[in-house]
């Protein structure tokens, strides 16, 4: 049983860069991966994001109006990437690791008590990111595919299905780890960043005053210019930066600093280059506008540049996948979601890992997007609000974080982050205006996850409680025993319990009907602390409360995965005798039956039992050899 840690000592600020130390040659693969992984969903933005926003400015934009959203677009990149994710919340690591849940972790930290309104914001970020990692493998390789049938005579009615069988294969292929995929996928994305950069520069000799954007009065003049429609525009330049909260939580798989450096040198440069050229062919060539990115390719490479945007497409599908499985991990470990099955891909990076509950979930979302929405024009309409809202989010997390636990004061945590607080309500309001077209999807998405991990937080509060109500204190049963002749049995019995200070059930149950006591007895309690790895000093506390009992805390950063034997061996240098081939492992299983009369409504109880029977198996869960494990049962009604 696993006992979370809302108040775990407090985390000290950062200043590992990464939590791996990979060495020179290293650390250029972990930054071509990155450009495969974590760049793939913002570096495929050029496909969509001037065309949405070209589009929404009207039937034939004008010149000005072009440097406007060229300007925009640039200025996002440069606020909302570089400034607030590259150099301000990647700061903001637990660890090594980042994304919503690591940004809760440490605020909780930091603070006296657990605060509802900090687990409330981080449940709901946390949900938004769910929504965007289903519609960007959706939007990415829709658009892709349609770009086939300008350079190819692949008929529009087959867009969909090929869509599908690309998006299927993208999560077949998630099992081989995200290291393979990465190796694979890095070089890919390092030619298409150049072939963004050559296209985009070619094409500013089309029209030189395009470099006019690059100074952020004409991106003000349009948004405080236009109205309303300054506001619709800005709901598609955002589609420009929707990769950046993917960008945080992959944080842990190659680490900061080459994703940093991948950013600054490679993938800011290109997309800036080529988001002019775009502007440069739209000033000259306002006919182009509806298929603008494949026509800035000459007539004779745009078979194959569309061939290389399929491919970058797939890849964009990578941050988000990547992310959803950290994100997953950290919300198991932490309470928030029942444990499913973890598979690590990697003997080097720990954050390297695969889920395929997850998986398959978020491919069946894809595909149903796909087959709702049809073409990407209309699947933008609901893309960008999951992403606004995560970024909403985690601004106000970071204000926790940069005040506690930096020791920068809520003032000026507050003065610093509200500049990017109102650039993300600007954001929000822009894309709250595509709701009815499309954006209440992701919204519905973010509802049933956060009312998933709502009821999985509750129902597991008033489980607890209710276990509890009717258990024995370690200390009286130990003396009760004192006054009872219990057979004893050779070897050691290791009881497995949420709570070491009353008796385990599997314990009352092996006394109540075997009447038997082994020669040892060990409580064992998991602990996940509010880091994402456990030091060696404080991974094993062993206390002895007689000659025969002993309580065993075990614990484990939120990105570990849990291995009792292994922790069992260890326990040997503090004191425990311990041989596997004579120990038993008792393991209580609870069926749980619902009741509308007390706890939480028939539906939410329904819910939980749910989410519970999706649970990886304990036994699995804890690697404890299956040989070796005695299941007692009881019956709790919620």
């Amino acid at each position: 049983m696993t006992e979370q840690s809302p108040n775990a000592s407090a985390m000290p600020t950062p200043t590992s860069a990464d939590g791996h130390h990979p060495g020179g040659g290293a650390k250029w693969m972990l930054l071509l991966g990155s450009l495969g992984v974590v760049y793939g969903d913002i570096g495929t933005s050029p496909l969509y994001a001037m065309r949405e926003s070209l589009l929404h400015a009207g039937d034939n934009p004008t010149d000005v109006e072009i440097l406007g959203i060229v300007s925009l677009l640039i200025w996002a990149l440069i606020i909302v990437v570089t400034l607030k994710y590259v150099v301000m919340m990647m700061r903001a690591d637990n660890g090594g690791e980042g994304g919503t849940f690591s940004l809760l972790a440490l605020a909780q930290s930091s603070l006296k008590t657990p605060s509802p309104v900090v687990l409330t914001l981080a449940i709901v970020g946390a949900a938004l990111f769910y929504g965007d990692s289903i519609l960007t493998p959706a939007i990415s390789v829709l658009s892709a595919v349609e770009g086939l049938t300008t350079a190819s005579p692949l008929p529009k009615s087959w867009v969909v299905p090929v869509t599908l069988v690309i998006l299927t294969a993208v999560y077949v292929v998630q099992s081989y780890g995200t290291e393979r995929v990465a190796t694979f996928f890095g070089p890919i994305m390092l030619v298409w960043f150049a072939v963004l950069t050559i296209l985009g520069v070619v094409h500013i000799f089309d029209a030189p005053e395009i470099l006019w954007a690059l100074s952020p009065t004409y991106a003000l003049s349009f948004m405080f210019g236009h109205g309303i429609i300054g506001f619709t525009v800005l709901g598609s330049v955002f589609l420009a930066v929707t990769g950046a909260e993917a960008l945080y939580a992959d944080m842990g798989h190659f680490g900061r600093d080459p994703i940093r450096r991948a950013w600054l040198f490679c993938v800011l440069p290109a997309l800036s280059l080529n988001y002019l050229g775009q502007g440069a062919m739209a000033l000259t060539q306002p006919e182009a506008i509806e298929n603008l990115f494949f026509l800035t390719a000459p007539e004779w490479a745009r078979l194959p540049f569309v061939l290389l945007a399929t491919l970058a497409t797939v890849i964009a599908a990578q941050a988000v996948i990547t992310g959803a499985y950290s994100l997953t991990r950290q919300a198991m470990m932490l309470g928030l979601l029942p444990r499913l099955e973890v598979t690590h891909t990697s003997e080097t990076q720990h954050g390297q890992i695969y889920m395929p509950k997850i998986n398959w979930l978020m491919l069946a979302g894809a595909i149903l997007l796909v087959i709702l929405f049809e073409n990407s024009s209309a699947l933008a309409s609901a893309y960008g609000i999951a992403v606004v809202g995560t970024m909403f989010t985690t601004s106000f997390l970071a204000i926790v974080v940069i005040a506690r636990v930096w020791k920068w004061g809520w003032w000026l945590a507050v003065l610093v982050m509200l500049p990017f607080i109102v650039i993300d309500t600007s954001f929000l309001i822009a894309n709250l205006l595509k709701l009815f077209d499309g954006g209440y999807v992701p919204l519905l998405l973010g509802v049933v996850i956060a009312v998933m991990m709502w009821t999985w937080v509750r129902g597991t509060r008033i489980l607890a409680e209710k276990v509890r109500k009717g258990s024995v204190p370690m200390v009286d049963l130990l003396k009760s025993l004192m006054k009872t002749s219990a057979t004893r049995v050779p070897g050691t019995a290791i009881f497995l319990t949420s709570d070491p200070e009353v008796a385990p059930a599997a314990m009352l149950h092996n006394l109540k009907h075997n009447k038997v006591l082994h020669e040892r007895n060990i409580i064992v309690t998991v602990r996940t602390l509010q880091r994402p790895y456990a030091s060696p000093e404080e991974r094993i506390k062993l206390e002895w409360m007689a000659e025969d009992f002993a309580r065993l805390q075990i614990c484990y950063g939120y990105m570990e995965t849990p291995n009792i034997p292994k922790a069992l061996a260890k326990a040997k240098s503090h004191g425990l005798k311990f041989d596997i081939m004579s120990t038993s492992f008792f393991i209580g299983r609870r069926s749980l039956r619902a009741s509308a009369k007390e706890g939480m409504p028939l539906w939410q109880d329904n819910l939980y039992i749910g989410l519970s029977k999706q649970a990886d198996d304990l036994i699995e869960y804890f690697r404890i050899p299956a040989g070796r494990v005695i299941e007692l049962g009881s019956q709790v009604t919620l």
